[in-house]
Order: structure tokens, then C-alpha cells, then sequence
């Protein structure tokens, strides 16, 4: 008999409750595929561990930019670790969630360095839009929200999540490690690289290799084009190695329970920039996370007959506890990742990938040296094949109706040409009824959708006087 019965005996037992809690049979998946489907997402925004700490120190600092890093790291990694575990324990959805890029810059650029409002008054306000969403959450009105999308838009915001997550690929600077592919042009507004970098050519590489890959059906393909892309980045020494392989986490002692101090800090004339700050934290998050929810449900095949998300509620929850937890450990929006989409093209089905996906970013604060050395460029591949798989949701859009088509085309035109998954969205609302009622089908428009609409409207209007 051998000496490993009892271990396996033990694994056995633990992958059949696993698979029973996760309702694996049900989702047509397996522990194998789950777990990989969980490395794939973690990989694919793993760049988060070093990009959302160094926009933040550029507000969030003692004496110095970038005096914190360490701990925003932590904040950072943490913040997820925590979002993930609920949404893969309470909703069952291989939805990753981190904090979010955009907003991240909005809180530095914006709100602290031009507004200037304290960091602390920032994350508290980033604190308050978190139980602002549990509240609506637990009223459910955050999820009649989402329910009032009509299914052509829901179609479209997959198929533009996916473009969008092509173009960020695509365009990220080479200055800072991305890409490159797509370029700022002064007579054509965007252009294609010269490929005189060497960052552009590994990405290039990184896209074919990926694609030959996904092409011969390799399990875990997208993970291993990054992989491979970056090791082959590490060995011609376009990028530098690992600095090291585990460094002792620094822990948040300067970052921890700062949002209730910023509360504290609201008062006369400082009261108006605050809360105006909190509403666009809350605008941006809400309608980031119905778009981002709604083309992961497509992607994953999780829309009902009804064109609904089930068990939505819960998996909004994931994305209110996880803002208000990341606001009292440092960090700003916590939202969930269109990246995502990553691991559900390799199998993950279940919220096991999210669990998953907590653990590494648990354990990643023992290995940032590793992960900050992966470079942009190198996630690029994934991301753009994604973007592939996800432009198959344009099929269930009824082009030859004038009512589907011309919201769901200016839907998923604009969020790349926009770089905001929420401004796509609000054109395809503030379209869908008026095209929709101009062929004399108004009667076809839940009073919801108007009133999504109007705010949208307002918001305009309101930027416009502003």
C-alpha cells in the first residue's frame, strides 16, 4: 500500500466537498479547471499589485511620493483578497474583482492633487460609497437596475467590454512597460507603432504565440502566453529580472482605518466637494460594475431565459463589501474586473476561480518582487484574445432593427473611444429609448430605462454647466 493512501484518501474527501459546495456537477466543471481558470484571471490583472500602488502614492504619502508603497501594496492585495473570497463564497461567480483602473487615477489626479481634498477625506468618501451600495444592494434596487438593461445592450456591452479590453492591450505606453501597438498620432489621432521598440515586438510575439495556442486548443493557454512572454522579456533583458523572489509584506499601519479619520475631517466648506466627490465614486462604480456584470454573464453563460443574472444581488454585495473594505485598508474603488473573462474562456464557471484568485492575492504580498517584474506588454496577448472571444456576443443583436442596432453599435463603439465602460453604457441607454420610440415601440420601454436615461441626461447636462 502506498505510504501517500492516507494523504490522497484526505484530497479526495476535501475535492469532493469543494466540488459539492461549488456546485462543480451542475456548472459542467472540475477542480483542475477551476484552479486554472483562477491562475489565469490572477495572472491577467496581477499588474494591479504594482499599478494601482503607484498611482496612489501619488496622493496617499507621508512626506514623500512613494513613501507608502509598500503598504498600498498590501492594501491593495488584501482589498481583492477579501472582495474575491465573498463573491466566490456568497455568489458562486468566477468574478475577480480589484481596485479599479480609472477610478484609481480619478482619486489622485482629480480629487486630491486638483480639488485638493485630504487623502484621507478622499478614502472616507470612497468608504462611504461602499455602504451607500451595500444599502441599495440590501434594497435591491442596485439590482433592478441591472435588470432594466435591455438583452440587445446587454449584448453590446459584451462585445464592447471586449474591444475595450483589445484597445487597452493594445495602447498601454511603452513608456511604462505596455505595448505600444496603438499610438498617439497628431494628424490621425491613433496610428499603428513603428515597432522600433522591443516591448512592441514581444508583444507581437506574445499575440501570435497565444494565438497558435488557443488555435490548438492548449488548456491554460492564455496563462502560458504570459508566461512565456514574459520569461523570453527576462532572458533578452528588455525587461529586468525578479529582483527577488519573497519579501516580507509591509503592513498597512499608516493606511488602516485613514478613511474613518477623513470622515471625521468633513465640515463647512469642505462638506460640498466631499460628497460630490462621493457621488461620482458612486456613479462611476455602479454603472462599471452593471456593464462588467452583464458582459461576464454573457461571456460565462449565466443570463437566464428572462435576460437576467442570477443571484446578481449577491455578487453586488461582493463588490460593496470589497469598496468599503479597501477604503479602511488604503485603497480607493474596489470594483469588479473585466479580466474576469480571462479565466471563464478557460473553463471557470464556478466561484471557486474567485477563491482561487483570493489566495493568490493573499499570497502574493509574499511575492511582489515576482509579480511587479512581469511587465505590461506580457498580459497584452490574453487580453486581446479575450477581446476576441467576447466579440461573439454580437450575434444575439438584431442588426436589420433599427431599435437594437444603433444603441448597441454606439454601446460598444464608445467604450474604446471613450476608455469608460460607464460612458458607453449611458449613450446606449440615452439612445435606446429615444430610437426606440421614434419607431412608434415606446410601449416596449420599462419606465426603468427611461429613468436610467433621464440621470444619464442630467449628468450631462450637469457636466456641461459645470
Amino acid at each position: 500500500m502506498s505510504s501517500h493512501g492516507p494523504l490522497n484518501k484526505i484530497a479526495g474527501k476535501a475535492g469532493a466537498v469543494i466540488a459539492r459546495f461549488w456546485r462543480f456537477q451542475e456548472l459542467q466543471t472540475d477542480l483542475g479547471t477551476e484552479v486554472l481558470a483562477g491562475v489565469t484571471t490572477f495572472m491577467t490583472m496581477a499588474y494591479i499589485l504594482a499599478v494601482n500602488p503607484g498611482i496612489l502614492s501619488g496622493a496617499i504619502f507621508l512626506q514623500s511620493q512613494g513613501d507608502l508603497f509598500g503598504e498600498l501594496v498590501f492594501a491593495t492585495a488584501i482589498g481583492s483578497a477579501i472582495a474575491c473570497l465573498v463573491m466566490g463564497i456568497a455568489a458562486n461567480y468566477p468574478f475577480a474583482l480589484a481596485p479599479g483602473m480609472g477610478i484609481n487615477a480619478f482619486f489622485t489626479y482629480t480629487v486630491v492633487q486638483k480639488m485638493g481634498i485630504d487623502w484621507r477625506m478622499a478614502l472616507g468618501a470612497v468608504f462611504l460609497e461602499g455602504i451607500v451600495f451595500i444599502a441599495l444592494t440590501l434594497s435591491q434596487v442596485r439590482g433592478a437596475i441591472v435588470k432594466a438593461i435591455p438583452l440587445c445592450l446587454r449584448q453590446a456591452i459584451a462585445s464592447g467590454i471586449g474591444l475595450f479590453l483589445a484597445y487597452i492591450a493594445l495602447s498601454q505606453d511603452t513608456a511604462s512597460g505596455g505595448a505600444g501597438i496603438i499610438i498617439a498620432h497628431p494628424a490621425t489621432k491613433t496610428a499603428l507603432a513603428s515597432f522600433h521598440q522591443p516591448t512592441t515586438i514581444m508583444a507581437i510575439g506574445g499575440i501570435i504565440l497565444t494565438s497558435a495556442l488557443v488555435a490548438r486548443r492548449i488548456k491554460g493557454a492564455l496563462l502560458w502566453g504570459i508566461l512565456a512572454t514574459a520569461a523570453l522579456s527576462w532572458l533578452l533583458g528588455i525587461t529586468p529580472l525578479p529582483k527577488g523572489i519573497i519579501a516580507w509584506p509591509h503592513l498597512p499601519v499608516h493606511l488602516f482605518g485613514q478613511a474613518f479619520v477623513g470622515l471625521g475631517q468633513v465640515s463647512g466648506d469642505k462638506i460640498s466637494d466631499f460628497f460630490a466627490v462621493g457621488f461620482v465614486f458612486l456613479f462611476v462604480d455602479l454603472f462599471d460594475t452593471i456593464g462588467t456584470f452583464t458582459g461576464l454573464g454573457i461571456k460565462a453563460g449565466y443570463i437566464d431565459e428572462q435576460g437576467e443574472l442570477p443571484r446578481s444581488r449577491a455578487a453586488l454585495m461582493a463588490d460593496a463589501v470589497g469598496t468599503a473594505a479597501g477604503a479602511i485598508l488604503g485603497t480607493s474603488t474596489v470594483t469588479t474586473y473585466i479580466e474576469s473573462a480571462a479565466g471563464i474562456s478557460e473553463g471557470g464557471r464556478s466561484g471557486f476561480t474567485a477563491v482561487i484568485v483570493s489566495l493568490l492575492f493573499t499570497l502574493s504580498i509574499f511575492f511582489t518582487p515576482i509579480l511587479a517584474a512581469i511587465p505590461a506588454f506580457a498580459t497584452a496577448p490574453a487580453l486581446v484574445l479575450v477581446g476576441v472571444l467576447m466579440m461573439g456576443a454580437v450575434r444575439g443583436i438584431r442588426w436589420d432593427d433599427p431599435g437594437e442596432s444603433i444603441p448597441s453599435f454606439l454601446t460598444i463603439l464608445l467604450m474604446p473611444l471613450s476608455f469608460s465602460i460607464a460612458e458607453g453604457l449611458a449613450i446606449g441607454f440615452i439612445t435606446y429609448p429615444l430610437v426606440k420610440s421614434f419607431q412608434g415601440k415606446s410601449r416596449e420601454i420599462s419606465p426603468a430605462v427611461w429613468i436610467i436615461a433621464a440621470v444619464f441626461v442630467a449628468r450631462y447636462v450637469w457636466m456641461g454647466l459645470g
